[in-house]
């Protein structure tokens, strides 16, 4: 199996969009959180990624306000404005065992540190993987059009992530970027079987 090593922005369009059609789950309270964490601790590998309200003022960032794991046709959209990175939750963070796996992952962890402290194990970062399968563009959007042959929409990218209620568009596209890595690695695990390489 080969990959092209650049895909266009035109391309990337014409492409059918991936949509997670699992059950996404809000987190919300604690005991959603602890329930949370125990179900995405059984799994070896998870999708993850992370959002935050967007500011259009220079010089000012906001916190993160939504981690999402992904396993097993479940997304959980934790709201990081409303709980704390709670001890359950650093568990899995810290957890070598448990694969994360995202996109410009040390971006995310350097947020989520503003946050609390704590020590990062057991993340997959795709741009560090790609490379020995020869593609060059890195960003997630890309990177599902060139191995999955489908788009990831970025409409909902410039959101209210602190907003009341997260709309039904914002569930499904923050569900669908976590789930999308997983099975970008997933297929490139694939590929690298048929070549006889390792890839992590």
């Amino acid at each position: 199996m080969a990959f092209v090593s650049t895909i266009s922005n035109d391309e990337v369009a014409a492409l059918e969009p991936a949509r997670f059609e699992g059950r996404i789950v809000v987190v919300d309270t604690m005991e959603a959180l602890v329930r949370a964490c125990a179900e995405i601790a059984k799994h070896k590998v998870v999708g993850f990624d992370t959002e935050t309200r967007p500011s259009f003022t220079a010089g000012i960032t906001n916190k993160v306000a939504l981690m999402q794991l992904s396993a097993d046709g479940v997304c959980y959209l934790i709201r990081l404005n409303r709980l704390p990175l709670d001890k359950a939750l650093l568990a899995i963070l810290q957890n070598p065992a448990i694969q994360k796996v995202g996109v410009a992952v040390q971006n995310d962890i350097q947020r989520l540190g503003e946050l609390r402290r704590f020590k990062a194990a057991g993340f997959v970062d795709l741009q560090s993987v790609v490379g020995q399968f020869g593609i060059e563009d890195r960003s997630l959007r890309k990177l599902s059009g060139i191995v999955l042959g489908k788009k990831v929409s970025k409409a909902q990218r410039l959101s209210n992530w602190e907003a009341h209620t997260l709309t039904p568009q914002q569930q499904l596209y923050a569900a669908t970027d976590a789930w999308v890595c997983v099975q970008i690695l997933d297929m490139l695990q694939r590929a690298a079987k048929e070549q006889s390489r390792d890839v992590l």
